[in-house]
């Protein structure tokens, strides 16, 4: 049932995400030729403000959910109904403390962003806090929805809100060129799409309407609150670091360039999300696994995600620094177009988050919270240090230096040592061995696409397709050839063919006879 609720999942995200990508170059595209970079930049930054602001759910959520995968694996529904009352409260004085911070940032916009000619930019911010506050009345059901692995249901309503407000905004942009009225309109429209969702919760579990719910023990209460609090310490360093690149840039670079930033950023972060709706996804699995099975059960589902984020972040990586340049200069010209370090970095970056993803999840849903709470902060210090050093020798490109520094220096260790010590009991170093092998055979695959690339054309979209197919194709085929033989490579390949079992099984006639046959011969 896991698999099987696994696959919906990872299906209905990936088809949202494929939905949303061409949606956003459309809203990008009409966006850009319609309001310039300076907008753009306007747009990312407020984004990035808004987000550091936010901080005040962290820890709420994450822990909650934590919670509530044992009683929802064991039906225990006056626990449940507990936890939920808690969580919507909790949410109710999320939302206000989100607004009341946004709005006492309001007299400091003229010190973030300076000499542009955006209009009515306080109303423009005053959207941009309004639409990060108020979903939070509402959003308390969602994650039920994800501890059941039902998250297709959030994910199928999101992506029919998303290509209802990208057409409008488009018509907005082409009709009037208003930016307000752009914001109103996907604001409204992805609000409505959560109390939707919401509304749904409530029709497909009847019961967690009941308003007669016991109240949470004393024990779960102080183990929330400590989990909340080393969570919020963690978000707010992790806030820090991603929210104050755009503030450092726009500070001593210009706000001009968070615009150019921003469309490298939407196209890392595209491929970004197409794989999180696989580790996402598998995120409520691996939940559940660890409230239900042993630590070697967990160790091997975890090597197999670790080869997984390895295969899926090390080919969107080398594919994207492939084609990104030819990519913009085709798609909005040469003026978009940033230093190649820009991108090198950035792309590090995202190879090395990438490569911790299967690590926290083991972390995370095994409740380790409290111990590395302070890593972020010490993280954000270190990278906040070395981006205002940096910048002014290097430009942008040493804001995303001082990040990868502090990315290196902190997270990057403290994280699988943490679950290597409580969860798996083994030596830290068989993580960094592994991790060793797979960045080589990357750095191979990388260094054989690039000299492959040189004979190929260097602009033009035939350019960005040929050098996609090259960059997909080498490293996929020296992928198999090195790791088809590992045992992690096989929990994979199972894992891929009971999907497959799954999708092609429906589409055959009398498959699930034909599969109660066997299941009744093996009994027997």
């Amino acid at each position: 049932m896991r698999t099987r609720y696994a696959f919906f999942n990872i299906a209905a995200g990936l088809g949202n995400q494929l939905v949303i990508t061409a949606l956003s170059f459309l809203s990008r595209t009409v966006f850009i030729h319609s309001l310039g970079a300076e907008y753009l930049g306007v747009n990312a930054l407020f984004t990035s403000v808004l987000a550091m602001i936010s901080l005040a759910e962290a820890g709420i959520g994450a822990s909650i959910t934590y919670q509530l995968y044992k009683p929802v694996a064991e039906d225990d529904r006056p626990r449940i109904l507990g936890l939920m009352r808690l969580y919507r409260r909790a949410y109710a004085a999320i939302g206000l403390v989100v607004l009341a911070l946004g709005l006492a940032m309001l007299p400091l916009l003229p010190y973030v962003v300076r000499d542009v000619s955006v209009e009515r930019l306080e109303l423009v911010y005053v959207l941009f806090v309004l639409n990060t506050a108020l979903p939070y009345f509402f959003i308390h059901r969602h994650s039920f929805l994800n501890v059941n692995q039902k998250n297709y249901i959030v994910t199928l309503t999101f992506t029919g809100a998303t290509v209802l407000a990208t057409a409008l905004k488009v018509l907005v942009l082409l009709r009037t060129g208003d930016y307000i009225l752009y914001l109103v309109t996907e604001f409204s429209i992805m609000l409505a799409a959560t109390i939707g969702v919401a509304a749904v919760v409530g029709r497909m579990y009847p019961w967690l309407r009941l308003k007669d719910a016991p109240p949470v023990d004393p024990a779960t209460k102080r183990e929330l609150m400590t989990n909340v609090k080393a969570i919020l310490l963690q978000n707010v360093g992790t806030y820090l670091i991603f929210g104050a690149e755009s503030l450092v840039i726009s500070s001593f670079v210009s706000v001009a360039a968070v615009g150019l930033y921003s469309n490298y950023k939407m196209l890392i972060d595209i491929c970004r999300n197409f794989i999180y709706q696989v580790s996402n996804n598998l995120y409520h699995s691996v939940g559940n696994l660890v409230a239900r099975e042993s630590r070697e059960r967990i160790y091997e589902v975890f090597r197999g995600m670790q080869l997984m984020n390895f295969w899926l972040y090390s080919c969107a990586g080398i594919a994207l620094y492939a084609v990104i340049g030819p990519f913009i200069r085709a798609w909005i010209g040469e003026a978009w177009v940033m230093e190649p370090a820009v991108p090198a970095l950035l792309l590090l970056l995202f190879y090395e988050r990438g490569m911790r993803n299967a690590v926290a999840t083991v972390k995370t849903t095994s409740g380790i919270f409290r111990e590395d709470r302070y890593a972020p902060l010490v993280q954000a210090a270190v990278t906040l240090g070395c981006a205002v050093a940096l910048v002014g020798p290097l430009g942008i490109s040493g804001v995303f230096l001082g990040s990868l520094i502090g990315a290196l220096a902190v997270p990057f260790w403290v994280t699988p040592w943490w679950v290597y010590r409580k969860v798996f009991a083994m030596p830290l170093r068989r993580y960094f061995i592994v991790y060793a092998r797979y960045t080589a055979v990357a750095g191979a695959a990388l260094a054989a696409v690039l000299m492959a690339s040189r004979f190929l054309p260097a602009d033009g979209w035939t350019a960005v397709a040929a050098r996609l197919a090259l960059a997909l194709t080498v490293p996929n085929l020296l992928y198999w050839a090195m790791f088809r033989r590992l045992k992690e490579f096989e929990v994979l390949a199972g894992a891929a063919r009971r999907i497959a079992e799954m999708l092609f099984g429906r589409l055959r006639p009398g498959a699930e006879r034909s599969a109660e046959a066997r299941k009744a011969g093996q009994t027997q």
